[in-house]
C-alpha cells in the first residue's frame, strides 16, 4: 500500500479557486452521507460508495475542459457533480424514475449525457476503455485539440479490454488519459491476488506510453497532474497512463460490507482522508474557518431535501409497451435512393460490396473504416483495396489484432457523430468482441438515447474448406439481441444497395457477406449509389407448389434445387434477419400452404426455428403440411471437402423438398 503525508502545493491557484475546489470536493461527500442514511432507512435499494476517493473524480474533472469527455465508473460521483448535473436529476436516475437519464431502464451511473460530456459505464468492466479511444480518434480527425479521460479500477485492468484499449491508443497516438484508481481491492479480492506487478505505472513501458503515479487522496496533486498532462496532450496527442493511489473506505457496495479488509488499513487510510486533510490545509492558509466551513456545508446541502422529496413523490413508472419497443432503435425513416443514371455493369458480390462501401465513404465524409489489414493490404478479401489512397489512412485505419477495442472505438466515434464501419476479418472472430456489440452498441439507444451508428461487416459462411474457425454461420448469435439490425444479402445487387442503406442507418447493423459467394456469382448492378429497404424481403422466384423461406447462400441452393427437381416454388429471400419481414412470409404461406425454412446455420437454435414457430402460431390455418426446416448438421464446420459437403444443409435439401411436395 501507499502511505505518505499529505502535502498540498497550491502553485498559482488563488484563494477563490481553492475554495471553489473545496466545495466541489465536499459536495459528493455530503450526497453520499445522505445516501447511506436513506439506505439504512430502506428508502433506496443499493449504493456504491466512493467515500475516501473523491479527490480523484473531482480533481480530474476540474482539470479538464468542460467539453472533454469523461468515462467514469461506480465510485465517481464527483465527476457528475463537478460537471454540474442537478442533484434532482441524478437522484431520479438512481431511483429508476421516468425523469432520470434512462427513463427507469438502468440504475446508478449506467447512463451517458452528451450535454455534460459524460459516457457512463456498463457493468462489464473495461468495456468503456475502447470507447474512449473512439472519442479521441474523433478528436484527431476533427483536429479540435481535445482529450478524453477514462477510469478503470485496479481490478478492471485484468480484463482483456484494458490491454486492447491501451495498445490501440498507443499505436494510434490517441489523446486519452487512462486513469487507474488503485484502491487495493477488486470487490473483496486484494491486489496480491489480482496482479503481480508492483505498480501499474510499470505497465506503461510495455505499451510505449508515459505513465505517472500520484496520491489519489491529494486533490491538488490530482488536479495539477491531470491539468498538466491534458495541456500537453492537446498539442502533442498521445495516451498516458495515470495511476491514482487511494483506498475504498466502504464496501464494494454497501451490502458486501468490509469484513475482509484488515482494520489497520482503515486506520492508516483514514488519516489520509481527502476532505479532512484539504480542510486542514485551507485552515492553515487562512482560506477556511469554522464559520465559512459551516456556510459552505449549508449552501451545498440547501435544496437537497426538497429535491429528494420531489423525486420520492414522483409516480412510479407505468409501462408503455409501445414506447419501450420504439426506443429500442434510434428513429430512422429510410428514404430510398434510386440510381441517378441507367448505367449498369456486371459485378461480383465482392465488387458490389466494395463499390457500395466506396460510394458511401464519398457520400458521407464522416465515415471511418477500421479493421485488420484494411489499408495498404486492402483487407483479406480485397474489398478495401486502394481505399487508403482515396480517403487517407485517417479514415481507412489498420487496427492491431483486436476486436473488442475496435468495436468500442466504433461506438466512441458514433458518440462524436461519425459513422463507423468495422470489418471483422472473419465473422468467427467477432466472438472476441461480443460484449461491445450486445451490451454497448445494441443497448445504447434504449438506455440513453445515443445512436450507435456502427456497421459491422461480417465475412461469413462455409463452402470454402476453411474449417471450424473460419466457416461458422454466426448470425443467430445476434438474432436474440434487441437493438441490432442484421442484414444478409444473397446477390450482388442486394449487397450494394443494402450496404449503402446500412451505412445510412444510425443503428448498429451486422452486415453478413458470404465468402463462398464473393467471387462465384455475378449480376448486373447499377454503377451509381442506391439503397434498398432494410427489413423488406423479396420474392426471387414465383411458384405455387410450396414456399421456401431462406437467405444468403440458401437462396442459391433453393433456386438450383427447384430447377433440378422441377418444383414450382415461391422462394422468399429474407435479406434482413432482424427485423425480419413477417408480412412477406405470411403471404408466401397463404399462397402455397406448404413451407420449408432453409438456412446454412446449424439446426438447433437457428433462425429458422423462430420463423417456423411464428408461422405455426400466426399462419396455422393456411398450412397444408407441417412447417419443415432444413439446416446444417449440429456439429462444428469440418475441414475436409466431403465432410463439409455432408455438413451443409444443401446435402439434405432435395429430399426435404420432395417430401414436402408429396405431403
Amino acid at each position: 500500500m501507499y502511505f505518505c503525508a499529505v502535502n498540498f502545493n497550491r502553485r498559482n491557484l488563488s484563494n477563490e479557486e481553492l475554495l471553489s475546489i473545496y466545495k466541489e470536493l465536499l459536495y459528493p461527500r455530503i450526497i453520499e452521507e445522505k445516501m447511506l442514511i436513506l439506505l439504512r432507512q430502506g428508502k433506496i435499494g443499493k449504493w456504491f460508495s466512493g467515500i475516501g476517493q473523491e479527490a480523484i473524480s473531482v480533481g480530474a474533472t476540474l482539470a479538464l475542459e468542460h467539453d472533454e469527455y469523461i468515462l467514469p465508473l461506480h465510485r465517481n460521483l464527483g465527476v457528475f457533480t463537478s460537471r454540474k448535473i442537478p442533484f434532482k436529476k441524478l437522484f431520479a436516475q438512481w431511483q429508476g424514475k421516468k425523469s432520470g437519464f434512462t427513463k427507469g431502464r438502468d440504475r446508478s451511473f449506467h447512463f451517458g449525457a452528451n450535454e455534460y460530456h459524460i459516457v457512463g459505464m456498463i457493468s462489464h468492466l473495461g468495456a468503456m476503455l475502447g470507447v474512449a479511444n473512439g472519442i479521441s480518434t474523433a478528436h484527431l480527425l476533427n483536429n479540435d485539440k481535445k482529450i478524453s479521460l477514462v477510469f478503470s479500477g485496479d481490478g478492471g485492468t485484468s480484463e482483456g479490454d484494458f490491454h486492447e484499449a491501451m495498445n490501440v491508443a498507443a499505436v494510434w497516438s490517441l489523446p486519452v488519459i487512462f486513469l487507474i484508481e488503485n484502491n487495493g481491492y477488486g470487490l473483496s479480492t486484494p491486489s496480491n491476488e489480482q496482479f503481480r506487478c508492483k505498480q501499474f505505472i510499470d505497465k506503461g513501458i510495455g505499451y510505449g506510453m508515459e505513465a505517472y503515479q500520484v496520491d489519489g487522496n491529494n486533490i491538488l496533486e490530482v488536479y495539477h497532474k491531470v491539468n498538466e498532462l491534458a495541456s500537453s496532450m492537446r498539442n502533442a496527442p498521445r495516451p498516458i497512463l495515470l495511476e491514482c493511489m487511494t483506498f475504498r473506505m466502504r464496501g464494494h457496495e454497501e451490502a458486501s460490507g468490509t469484513k475482509y479488509v484488515p482494520q489497520e488499513l482503515f486506520d492508516e487510510w483514514g488519516k489520509k482522508d481527502p476532505i479532512s486533510n484539504f480542510e486542514k490545509f485551507l485552515f492553515e492558509e487562512g482560506i477556511l474557518n469554522e464559520a465559512v466551513k459551516q456556510q459552505v456545508y449549508d449552501e451545498l446541502k440547501a435544496g437537497m431535501d426538497e429535491d429528494l422529496a420531489e423525486v420520492f413523490a414522483e409516480a412510479e413508472i407505468t409501462a408503455d409497451t409501445e414506447e419501450e419497443l420504439n426506443d429500442v432503435y434510434a428513429p430512422h425513416t429510410q428514404i430510398l435512393t434510386a440510381p441517378s443514371t441507367n448505367n449498369v455493369s456486371n459485378k461480383r458480390l465482392v465488387d458490389a460490396i466494395s463499390d457500395g462501401l466506396r460510394q458511401s465513404m464519398e457520400k458521407y465524409d464522416n465515415t471511418v473504416v477500421m479493421g485488420q489489414d484494411v489499408a495498404e493490404y486492402g483487407g483479406v478479401f480485397k474489398i478495401t483495396e486502394n481505399f487508403y489512397k482515396m480517403f487517407g489512412k485517417a479514415r481507412v485505419r489498420n487496427t492491431p489484432i483486436t476486436e473488442s477495442s475496435i468495436l468500442g472505438a466504433g461506438y466512441g466515434l458514433a458518440i462524436k457523430g461519425y459513422k463507423a464501419i468495422v470489418e471483422m476479418q472473419f465473422s468467427d472472430f467477432v466472438s472476441c468482441g461480443f460484449n461491445q456489440i450486445v451490451n454497448n452498441l445494441a443497448k445504447s439507444h434504449y438506455r440513453w438515447a445515443q445512436a450507435a451508428d456502427v456497421v459491422v461487416r461480417m465475412p461469413t459462411g462455409a463452402g470454402v474448406g476453411a474449417g471450424p474457425f473460419h466457416s461458422q454461420s454466426t448470425e443467430a448469435w445476434f438474432f436474440h439481441v434487441p437493438g441490432l439490425k442484421i442484414v444478409y444479402p444473397s446477390n450482388p445487387y442486394d449487397a450494394k444497395g443494402l450496404l449503402c442503406a446500412s451505412i445510412e442507418d444510425p443503428n448498429p447493423v451486422m452486415f453478413f457477406e458470404h465468402k463462398a459467394l464473393y467471387r462465384s456469382i455475378e449480376a448486373p448492378v447499377p454503377d451509381d449509389y442506391y439503397t434498398l429497404e432494410i427489413g423488406k424481403a423479396i420474392s426471387v422466384q414465383s411458384g405455387d407448389e410450396l414456399s421456401i423461406i431462406t437467405y444468403g447462400w440458401g437462396v442459391q441452393w433453393a433456386i438450383e434445387a427447384c430447377k433440378h427437381l422441377g418444383i414450382s416454388a415461391e422462394i422468399i429471400d429474407l435479406r434482413t434477419l432482424l427485423p425480419w419481414d413477417k408480412d412477406s412470409v405470411k403471404q408466401a404461406v397463404e399462397k402455397t400452404g406448404k413451407v420449408l425454412v432453409l438456412h446454412e446455420d446449424t439446426m438447433i437454435g437457428g433462425i429458422g426455428g423462430e420463423i417456423a414457430a411464428w408461422i405455426g402460431e400466426y399462419c396455422f390455418q393456411h398450412l397444408d403440411a407441417p412447417v419443415k426446416r432444413v439446416a446444417s448438421l449440429d456439429t462444428p464446420v469440418p475441414l475436409a471437402k466431403d465432410l463439409e459437403e455432408n455438413f451443409l444443409a444443401k446435402k439434405r435439401l432435395n429430399a426435404a423438398l420432395e417430401e414436402l411436395r408429396n405431403w
